[in-house]
């Protein structure tokens, strides 16, 4: 394995042999690092953190260290990380509290831009930018291949569903459905994420019913119940509107208009 001569590195840490561990580095007791992963210099790594393979964590970011929760007592919690994640400069990203399963998580193919900051008990899914500044509360869900501005603020307890783009300097105090544009202080929803869903490779057909569906959601005047009900009768058999349509029966914080 590749640990610079500066680095402090805890003997009972577990390094893959084809890890790299940069210069000023310091990798705790209780941490785990998977093959292929650089750690650049001036990186803190501790607590019960497990890093999976080919990530890339920049230079001063804090990976693993305490929840910002006044009730934590240094209990063992975790954070994992999964593989391919790119994580900028200045990041923090922290471990659980014991409030739920112990366990801060992130997936797959992530980019955290720089100074960006994962709280305790979140959940981040895959293949997700969060761009520079962005701050997530605690216990925070977000689903894949959502975008996050930069300066963006997220309360605690908050979902962001899978495909949605939120505009940069927003804060979100509700749950932000699949596939949607939300933007402003406080956020609001502007239409489908279109430009995004082509991208990915969203048929046409998908496309249009998720426009209809939005309309009949959030543009019909119809109470929530009725317009959700109405939505399945028109798209019974659509994966993505079924999808949707769950999202805002299961919300608990509510949902952004």
């Amino acid at each position: 394995m590749n640990i610079h001569p500066t680095a402090i590195v805890h003997p009972a840490a577990r390094i893959a042999e084809s890890a790299m561990i940069g210069p000023y580095s310091i990798i705790g007791e209780h941490v785990s690092i998977g093959r292929d992963t650089k750690v650049g210099s001036h990186v803190l790594i501790e607590g019960w953190t497990t890093l999976g393979e080919r990530n890339h964590i920049h230079s001063f970011s804090s990976i693993g260290t305490p929840p910002q929760d006044i009730g934590y007592k240094n209990e063992e919690t975790y954070l994992i990380i999964g593989n391919d994640n790119v994580i900028r400069e200045y990041a923090t990203v922290h471990r659980a509290t014991t409030k739920e399963d112990r366990k801060t998580e992130i997936g797959n193919k992530n980019f955290l831009m720089a100074y960006s900051h994962v709280a305790h008990d979140c959940k981040v899914g895959n293949s997700i930018i969060m761009a520079n500044s962005v701050a997530l509360g605690g216990h925070i869900v977000i689903g894949d291949y959502a975008i996050l501005g930069g300066i963006v603020a997220v309360h605690q307890f908050v979902k962001i569903g899978e495909y949605a783009i939120i505009g940069g300097q927003s804060a979100v105090g509700q749950d932000i459905p699949p596939y949607v544009m939300a933007q402003g202080n406080r956020a609001r929803l502007y239409g489908l994420n279109l430009v995004g869903l082509k991208r990915k490779g969203f048929s046409d057909e998908v496309i249009a019913k998720l426009k209809k569906a939005y309309k009949i959601i959030f543009r019909s005047g119809l109470m929530q119940d009725e317009a959700l009900r109405r939505t399945l009768d028109e798209f019974p058999d659509s994966d993505e509107v079924h999808l949707l349509v769950d999202f805002i029966r299961t919300s608990k914080r509510g949902v952004t208009r």
